[in-house]
């Protein structure tokens, strides 16, 4: 008998171990950032990506693996101790560029797992393979640039080949993860001589980048001046000409009149021209007029007669003299 309540005492602790083992993994809770996968005798099944309660086959027969959904950073060169110290790995980020310099380069990749399936069963550590590959793609196009682009305005370049080249590699490797960044942390020449140098030409390079600025502000500035004075040059010009024309018009229009008169008494207008033309030629001399003699006739004052109406010429008279 002790026998017997010993096997059934057993089998009901076998039974409670069950039910419990049973109770305990037949339900899961997925937070809002983690993803899961349910695992069914080795074989995965679909992720889950709803957050909340969800039930699976109990343990062994199915198993769940909970990844996060959150951006990883993946510091390369350097890494930031939890008291926020930054241990810098040289050996690591020295790399040469296309020119023969050696700088370090250190940087940092923000990634994201995609595909979990792929992420835990293609391979068997996906972080030293994304590592790698940052490794292999900063050291590709570091190698294919410039000394002054890696350590001047290149870096953003540099930056954009990098993550097209790193996603490239992740894309092949297929191991469900995913760039959304690569960041340039720093490039810098290895030796402190060199880098006070290279800062040197650096600065020289800035000062003639400003000269050439102010060179071309004082040209922009004197093209302006110049191009002021000819439009005012053309204003001018254009003001005197449409003067000219206006005198021109008075003067034809002056001469019109003249005539005009000239038709009406052609020996008095003829009389009338001769004096002002002579008192704009000869304003004070003194003329006398002498007759076909020599004897002289009269003294005459011009600027007297220029308001005088000058004496209607002499008519014969029958059986008369002058």
């Amino acid at each position: 008998m002790s026998t017997r309540r010993a096997s059934v005492a057993a089998g009901l602790v076998i039974a409670g171990v069950l039910l419990l083992v049973i109770a305990f993994t037949t339900w899961y809770t997925v937070d809002e950032s983690e993803q899961a996968i349910v695992i069914t005798f080795g074989k995965a099944d679909t992720p889950v990506t709803e957050s909340g309660m969800h039930f699976k086959l109990p343990w062994p027969i199915q198993q769940v693996e909970k990844l996060s959904k959150e951006t990883f950073s993946l510091q390369f060169g350097y890494k930031q101790d939890p008291d926020g110290t930054l241990v810098a790995y040289d050996k690591e980020t020295k790399m040469i560029t296309g020119d023969e310099y050696i700088v370090l380069a250190d940087l940092v990749v923000q990634w994201k797992i995609t595909d979990p399936e792929k992420y835990l069963f293609n391979s068997q550590n996906p972080k030293e393979i994304l590592h790698d590959a940052t490794s292999a793609s900063i050291r590709s196009i570091i190698g294919s640039s410039t000394i002054d682009a890696a350590l001047t305005d290149g870096k953003a370049e540099i930056e954009a080949k990098t993550r097209d080249l790193l996603t490239s590699l992740m894309t092949n490797y297929d191991i469900g993860i995913s760039i959304q960044g690569v960041k340039l942390q720093d490039v810098e020449l290895p030796n402190a001589d060199v880098r006070a140098a290279f800062t040197a030409v650096t600065d020289a390079r800035e000062t003639r980048s400003t000269k050439i600025n102010e060179a071309q502000r004082y040209k922009n500035q004197r093209e302006n001046e110049a191009k002021g004075e000819k439009d005012a040059i053309i204003s001018r010009a254009i003001g005197q000409k449409t003067a000219r024309i206006e005198q021109a018009r008075g003067d034809v229009a002056l001469f019109n009149d003249l005539h005009a008169e000239y038709e009406k008494s052609k020996t008095i207008t003829r009389q009338r021209l001769i004096i002002e033309t002579m008192e704009q030629v000869l304003p004070k001399a003194k003329i006398y007029i002498m007759n076909d003699n020599g004897e002289t006739l009269k003294y005459l004052p011009l600027q007297q007669m220029e308001s005088q109406t000058p004496p209607p010429a002499e008519q014969k008279t029958e059986g008369g003299g002058n």
